[in-house]
């Protein structure tokens, strides 16, 4: 019997109207050389570190971390478990006993593009640092910069953010990829997101 892969896709579309982070660099793709003039399309790309969905290294927030391109793969590739909180309201906390295992649809990232989505439901120190100490060193969640960030990266581990369309893995046995580019010295990268399963 054979096999096949199914996949999902976790990120959002970069453009010129992504939601950024207040005060974070804009999105621009702008063309450089074309075909009608120079045999050739080339885009000039201008955003930042944090831009879409994206991975924080440690040094994101501590001056003496890990940088992006330091980091192993091993972080970025493995089994996913998702937790539904969207029943949680805006600026809310999550607490460690929120976190019992429920597959989750995809809430959060229905406010996508709007203010909503910068009033997002936060994971408590608290949570993070038990979620830490139980060996989880990669959290990815499905909003903007995360408050327990600084306790998931300051322990080392890497947090993915903005990720989408988290729903579409509410059944089976999935392995997410959130593997960033390998830009020296820089403190977080924009990923393709996305999540597979044999099936």
């Amino acid at each position: 019997m054979s096999t096949r892969t199914e996949f999902i896709d976790l990120s959002h579309t970069l453009d010129a109207n992504v939601q950024v982070y207040p005060g974070d660099p804009t999105f621009s793709c702008c063309p450089a050389l074309t075909i009608a003039h120079d045999g050739m399309n080339v885009h000039a790309l201008s955003m930042g570190s944090h831009t879409g969905t994206h991975v924080d290294a440690p040094y994101h927030f501590v001056a003496s971390g890990q940088r992006i391109a330091d980091l192993p793969l091993s972080p970025f590739v493995g089994p996913a478990l998702v937790i539904d909180m969207s029943a949680k309201g805006p600026k809310e906390a999550i607490s460690w006993a929120d976190l019992a295992p429920a597959r989750a649809p995809d809430g959060l990232s229905r406010h996508w593009r709007t203010a909503a989505y910068l009033d997002h439901p936060f994971l408590a120190r608290d949570a993070a640092a038990r979620i830490v100490k139980a060996g989880v060193l990669t959290l990815g969640v499905n909003t903007l910069s995360p408050d327990a960030t600084r306790a998931v990266l300051g322990a080392g581990g890497v947090v993915a953010e903005n990720l989408c369309n988290l729903a579409l893995m509410r059944y089976g046995e999935w392995t997410v990829h959130l593997v960033p580019l390998k830009i020296g010295g820089c403190d977080g990268s924009p990923v393709r997101a996305f999540a597979s399963r044999k099936t």
